[in-house]
């Protein structure tokens, strides 16, 4: 069966419609993608700054990892870990 001219316009409008929508897609993850990256080196410069006043940054990280988690998670990680340094006599 032949295509009609009013066959490929139609068609033609749907991809015109999908390649816009794609677009957009991707544009706001590029944004998304570039906002991330300017957040973490604001992240790098306030480690940084802390590092400078002679914080452990170290530390500072696994306090801010704490802080993300369940109290009751935390507690039962540091029972597990008490009864293993026990265990091979690390107390």
């Amino acid at each position: 069966m032949k295509e009609t001219a009013e066959d490929i316009e139609v068609k033609n409008d749907a991809y015109g419609v999908a390649a816009g929508e794609l677009k957009q897609f991707i544009e706001r993850f590029e944004r998304l993608d570039l906002e991330k990256k300017e957040i973490a080196d604001q992240q790098k410069a306030v480690m940084a700054e802390a590092k400078g006043r002679g914080y452990n940054t170290k530390v500072l990280r696994k306090v801010i990892a704490l802080r993300k988690r369940d109290k009751a998670d935390i507690a039962e990680e540091e029972a597990v870990l008490a009864m293993y340094k026990a265990a091979l006599g690390m107390d």
